[in-house]
């Protein structure tokens, strides 16, 4: 998003005011009333494909509602139309299709920033939280000053060492890992939990990462003693107790399990899926990943897409078939006979050098076999197939797991391939929606769909 405006948005205030803005963001964003919320909740789907979707944009020209993400009817209105600017229902920000990107506007913003108060006394909820923005002395401080990077005697970043407690160098990078995440940070610097241990507050572990992170950005810079986390660890996942050393990638996921437990009973089941969750945990680290079984006789579908923490790549040769499940998907079918895997076989003999590499490959085409035939619903008969994996959605933070440890029946090795990582992923080509993405046309009407129209919502930052 650009912090200066675009001159297309100058151009819409200076024409028609800011009352369609007003209007569309009381009502289907930061609702102001219950009669508000009732409109919102019935009048909020997509004019084109008639479906609601938690990325809907309403157009500032006219009464339009349209998908942004799965089928972009809000992409082909602005084509035909030649109406440029939209705004996000979810967010309330407005998108210029013309500058191919997010817009801010500090006239808009004071107005949002009114109407979430608003909407926020609406709720019940006493003080609405917004993010810290820095004073006009503060800005000139800034500019003034565009190099100071260093840190200064009473700077507080999080920048603290952790002791071993015995081979417990696995649990300290995932600790340093997770508390310098930014959202996960916010969330607990906040006080946002309540406990669900009100008998035994000492046992939840939510509760503990919670004085950590304290620790962490209290200023104090003598290193930290996690025993207590370890024992918690050790309590509520018993196949990592024990002074032995442990995988770290098992560890992130069994901690992730362990504070979706112990936070999922304060925030309640999600609206657009009873089956998830909406606790921090699966706001920030869950993602989607959708598998295509493609019957080879009639070219029926069958599609599956579950939850997932973390993303697991092979990086070996692709005759070794290595497989194992990812993080949330793991944890949810460990009593099933049945697993899938998250890892697809791989169809050319040599390894991955970038992690773009191995995302390819993880998002490949896979030919099941003659051997692994299943039954279509279609042909209503057994049939070979082909399986692909690709990414339904995206976490806000994402994480990637290498398997570096080959195993077979003769010996263990690790794998020592250097893998190089870009400092920004662009994670659209191996995206569900991107096979069926057919708005690749230059447009016409002074509409352009440049690459960061298509992406700006699948990027990260590496970290």
């Amino acid at each position: 998003m650009t912090s200066s405006g675009c001159p297309h948005l100058s151009n819409y205030k200076s024409a028609k005011g800011l009352q369609v803005f007003r209007i569309i963001h009381s009502y289907f964003v930061a609702s102001q009333t219950v009669e508000a919320r009732k409109r919102k909740s019935i009048w909020c789907i997509c004019h084109t494909c008639r479906q609601h979707g938690h990325r809907l944009h309403s157009c500032l020209h006219c009464i339009f509602f349209g998908c942004y993400v799965n089928h972009r009817h809000i992409h082909e209105h602005a084509r035909a139309k030649g109406h440029f600017l939209a705004m996000d229902l979810t967010y309330g920000v407005v998108y210029c299709f013309q500058c191919g990107d997010y817009v801010y506007d500090g006239e808009l913003e004071v107005t949002a920033r009114k109407h979430r108060i608003q909407a926020a006394k609406l709720l019940g909820v006493k003080e609405y939280y917004h993010p810290w923005e820095p004073s006009s002395y503060e800005v000139e401080l800034l500019k003034k000053n565009p190099k100071r990077k260093r840190i200064t005697e009473n700077s507080t970043i999080g920048l603290r060492g952790l002791i071993n407690l015995g081979n417990t160098c696995f649990m300290n990078c995932i600790v340093q890992a997770l508390t310098h995440t930014p959202l996960l940070r916010d969330f607990f610097l906040a006080d946002r939990h309540v406990c669900q241990f009100q008998d035994d507050p000492n046992m939840c572990l939510v509760c503990e990462m919670s004085r950590l992170f304290q620790e962490f950005y209290s200023g104090n810079k003598a290193p930290h003693i996690p025993y207590r986390l370890l024992h918690l660890v050790w309590t509520h996942a018993r196949h990592l107790a024990g002074y032995e050393q442990q995988d770290a990638h098992e560890f992130f996921i069994a901690a992730l399990d362990v504070l979706h437990r112990h936070c999922k009973g304060t925030n309640g089941m999600s609206n657009s899926n009873p089956h998830h969750c909406n606790c921090i945990i699966d706001q920030i680290f869950t993602g989607g990943l959708q598998s295509d079984v493609v019957c080879q006789a009639c070219n029926g579908v069958s599609t599956t897409i579950d939850p997932f923490w973390d993303i697991s790549l092979d990086l070996g040769p692709s005759h070794i078939n290595n497989s194992s499940s990812g993080g949330k998907k793991l944890l949810e079918e460990k009593d099933s006979s049945n697993s899938n895997s998250m890892d697809g076989d791989n169809v050319d003999d040599s390894e991955p050098t970038s992690l773009l590499d191995c995302l390819e490959r993880f998002t490949r085409p896979e030919h099941l076999g003659s051997s692994a035939k299943i039954k279509c619903s279609n042909c209503q008969s057994y049939q070979e197939s082909t399986k692909q994996l690709t990414m339904k959605k995206l976490p806000v933070v994402a994480s990637f797991h290498l398997k570096r440890f080959e195993h077979s029946s003769r010996f263990h090795k690790k794998i020592s391939t250097f893998i190089s990582f870009p400092q920004y992923l662009d994670m659209t080509p191996f995206m569900s929606n991107r096979r069926n993405n057919n708005n690749n046309g230059s447009g016409n009407n002074g509409y352009k769909e440049t690459a960061d129209t298509v992406n700006i919502d699948n990027k990260f930052v590496w970290r």
